[in-house]
């Protein structure tokens, strides 16, 4: 029984992004070499399944009991974060377009997807899509992961805590919302064996075919993306905090964008942003609304793929696309992201709505959406690992700059003197 306790305590003391280093590997030449062994899939899809089911209940109780707490306000650095996430969804889009225009990439049209989904049929169906899920039963929106629906309700059950109950049911509540938040530390623990479970899955299932066929595209999606990542969105941190913002966008990409990849899921990565936001010191007040609403609105990569795969299409079918509707496209297809969690199958299945403005039937916008499909394995990663990684950098960034406001030095790795975890 010691030598277990030694050995799990060793473990524990090991950097996490070494020990995830580790299983990436594992997971790797193991879908190489054996890729019959299909049991090791099975610990990616048990992470994934613990982060997707403490998700909701972690978000319902830290807001609730935030609110109930009543120990800061969101004040300015909430519209601040909205802000952020609404200009860099924006300027995502419109580096796709301008990239689209440079790189005029065709593709291969396949047979539409078999499943049977029905793409919205306007801008508006979206927004009402959205809107509707704000008002679901919160136990239907606790059950079905649906955040804006969580948001709204913790949000008015903190508020008639504050106004109605005592302290001890104050306390209790603090008490559920510091269990969950330990619950979700034991689970990120266990981090390694589920990527190793999720690459193994992957490298061992999806072959390189997808590269012959569709690899400009590929390089397109993937290119933008980059960009947004490691030029757009830390120039709006520079401009906001006036200082190199590198650091703190290479810890967000490595803390938070690494597990993002391999689960491809915004949702399953809340519980490790709201970690990343603790060890960077911010204030749970902020990052307890702010993190779950970026997983539903903060959608850079999803904006990119939309504008990308339509004006894709639009090239395939010789149509010419001048540069002022473009911009149009660009405009509907951040607002289409942005409303893109309320669409069961998400960004893919906006593509037919931002293909009508160009005439395009919806018998060719869902080959697109098929497109989309084949290469998931990739678009997918790259474009969760950026929307989630974004989360966490924006929420800082806003924090930070009240800190400045205030006179609070920033962290150390910003050029600051307050200790952080990260």
């Amino acid at each position: 029984m010691n030598k277990l306790a030694s050995i799990a305590k060793k473990y524990s003391d090991t950097s996490l992004i070494l020990r995830i280093f580790i299983g990436l590997v594992i997971g790797a030449v193991a879908g190489l070499v054996v890729p019959g062994w299909t049991a090791i899939g099975i610990f990616g899809s048990l992470f994934v399944g613990c982060l997707k089911a403490i998700a909701p209940i972690l978000v319902f109780v830290l807001i609730a009991s935030a609110l109930c707490q009543g120990s800061s306000k969101l004040d300015k650095r909430f519209g601040l974060v909205l802000w952020l996430y609404m200009i860099s969804t924006f300027l995502a889009a419109l580096t796709a377009t301008l990239a689209s225009f440079f790189f005029k990439v065709k593709m291969v049209l396949p047979e539409p997807p078999a499943e049977d989904v029905a793409p919205p049929s306007g801008l508006w169906e979206v927004i009402q899509n959205l809107l509707m899920n704000v008002v679901k039963n919160p136990i239907e929106s606790l059950a079905t992961a649906n955040y804006i629906g969580i948001l709204f309700w913790a949000s008015f059950l903190g508020i008639a805590f504050k106004m109605l109950a005592n302290e001890h049911t104050c306390q209790m509540l603090k008490d559920l919302a510091d269990s969950v938040s330990q619950i979700v530390r034991w689970i990120i623990n266990l981090a390694p064996f589920g990527i190793m479970g999720l690459v193994f899955e992957s490298v061992s299932t999806s072959g390189l075919g997808i590269f012959k066929d569709y690899g400009k595209l590929i390089l397109l999606l993937v290119g933008c993306m980059f960009f947004v990542a490691l030029v757009i969105d830390p120039l709006l941190a520079a401009i906001t905090l006036k200082t190199n913002p590198y650091p703190l966008v290479f810890r967000c990409l490595k803390n938070s964008g690494l597990t993002a990849f391999f689960t491809r899921s915004s949702a399953a990565n809340i519980p490790i942003n709201m970690s990343l936001c603790e060890k960077l010191k911010l204030d749970p007040d902020m990052y307890s609304v702010s993190i779950p609403l970026g997983a539903t609105i903060n959608m850079d990569g999803a904006a990119i793929t939309i504008t990308v795969m339509t004006l894709a299409t639009a090239n395939t079918l010789g149509i010419e696309v001048d540069l002022p509707t473009a911009i149009i496209l660009s405009f509907i297809a951040a607002l289409g992201a942005c409303g893109a969690s309320g669409v069961a199958g998400g960004s893919l299945l906006l593509i037919p709505m931002a293909c009508a403005l160009f005439g395009i039937s919806n018998d060719v916008a869902m080959q697109a959406v098929g497109v989309g499909y084949i290469i998931s394995v990739v678009q997918d990663s790259v474009e969760t690992a950026l929307n989630s990684s974004g989360d966490v950098m924006f929420a800082a960034t806003a924090e930070y700059r009240a800190w400045q406001k205030q006179g609070k030095s920033l962290p150390k790795f910003l050029g600051g003197t307050t200790e952080t975890d990260v």
